[in-house]
């Protein structure tokens, strides 16, 4: 090589913007298609957990019966049952009595649901917002928790009444607590990287709330439905069994009473039915709810 000859360089090939532009765009509807998939992957599981957990509760029925050798008059069995409700000669009768007493039970554990539920979200909103709040109100709150609700009842009754009012009581109280120990922690497990963002903008304690610390809170929240909706329901029938004398509660006692020891048994088998009804319908609310606004981390769950 000469002293004067130029050096060859290596000229890279200039990239098309049409190249660039030309990838395929994302396929149109699939942000939805993600959205159901992840609603069903949750719906699924709810599903197979509640079918799988019935057919737990059958087979150790069952087998508590054959295992201790149970007098047939008191204990039946999941074909007793049936039997009862659907191929007995009063089979409509008992079945029409059972379900207008569900469907008051139903109501009366709604009501306490809602009321419990709602308080439980404004006493952790307070917690959440003023520290100096939760350290006064939480060793009470613990300490009306120890209280068995049993030895309430008489009080709650001589204070409300026997009516409505007394059983949304009664049922929220047993919603309450652990709907606020989850929705305080679900509130304080916001990403703080979040919370110091909205405040560099200028934002405020409740913005903070509202934009990062309520969207954080939804999987508590609903891992306190999961609790709070069948304990609504246990709240109900003691309120019902102890104090209203009127819904399923009562007609179970009513059943104790008089001896039939088949509608008891029936009456159990509608309450813990609908209450694994309800339970699955919440997991139904969470898949949808979540998978639409809940953290990202959620959708994987």
């Amino acid at each position: 090589m000469t002293a004067g000859a130029p050096t060859a360089t290596a000229v890279e090939p200039a990239v098309e913007p049409a190249a660039a532009a030309s990838a395929p765009p994302p396929a149109p509807g699939r942000g939805a298609h993600v959205l159901l998939t992840a609603i069903l992957l949750r719906a699924g599981r709810t599903v197979l957990s509640v079918v799988a957990s019935a057919a737990v509760i059958v087979g150790l029925w069952y087998a508590f019966i054959a295992v201790f050798d149970l007098d047939p008059l008191v204990a039946k069995d999941p074909q007793a049952v049936w039997t009862y409700l659907f191929t007995a000669d009063k089979a409509a009768e008992s079945r029409r009595t059972i379900l207008d007493g569900l469907w008051h039970t139903l109501g009366d554990a709604g009501v306490g649901y809602l009321a419990g539920t709602v308080a439980a979200i404004v006493v952790a909103v307070c917690f959440v917002l003023f520290r100096s709040v939760e350290r006064a109100l939480m060793p009470v709150a613990m300490m009306l928790r120890s209280v068995p609700l049993v030895a309430m009842i008489p009080l709650l009754t001589l204070i409300f009444g026997r009516g409505l009012t007394a059983v949304g009581v009664i049922a929220g109280i047993i919603v309450f607590f652990p709907s606020l120990v989850n929705l305080v922690f679900g509130l304080r497990s916001g990403p703080p990287a979040a919370a110091d963002l909205v405040l560099a903008y200028g934002g405020g304690p409740a913005t903070v709330l509202r934009k990062v610390a309520l969207p954080s809170a939804l999987p508590a929240l609903f891992v306190s439905a999961r609790i709070a909706v069948p304990g609504a329901v246990i709240g109900a029938l003691l309120a019902e069994w102890l104090a209203t004398g009127e819904g399923l509660g009562y007609y179970m006692q009513r059943a104790q009473q008089t001896f039939n020891y088949g509608g008891v048994w029936a009456s159990v088998v509608v309450i813990t039915v609908a209450s694994i009804a309800l339970y699955a319908i919440v997991g139904f609310i969470e898949a949808i709810v979540l998978a639409r606004y809940g953290p990202s981390s959620g959708l994987g769950r």
